[in-house]
C-alpha cells in the first residue's frame, strides 16, 4: 500500500505537464517520449539550487 502513493504522486506530476494532461496523440511512441521530456524536466527542476 504504502508504494501506490509513489505511483500516484509520479501521475500527479506528470499531470502538471500540459501536454500530457489530454491524450492528445495518436502513436504510442508520441507519448512516450513526452513522458520523457517531462521526467526530464522535473529531474532538470531538481538540480537547480
Amino acid at each position: 500500500m504504502p508504494r501506490r502513493w509513489v505511483v500516484e504522486r509520479t501521475f500527479a506530476w506528470f499531470a502538471r505537464s500540459r501536454r500530457l494532461s489530454r491524450d492528445y496523440e495518436g502513436l504510442p511512441e508520441t507519448t512516450e517520449a513526452w513522458f520523457y521530456l517531462a521526467n526530464i524536466h522535473l529531474m532538470l527542476r531538481r538540480l537547480q539550487p
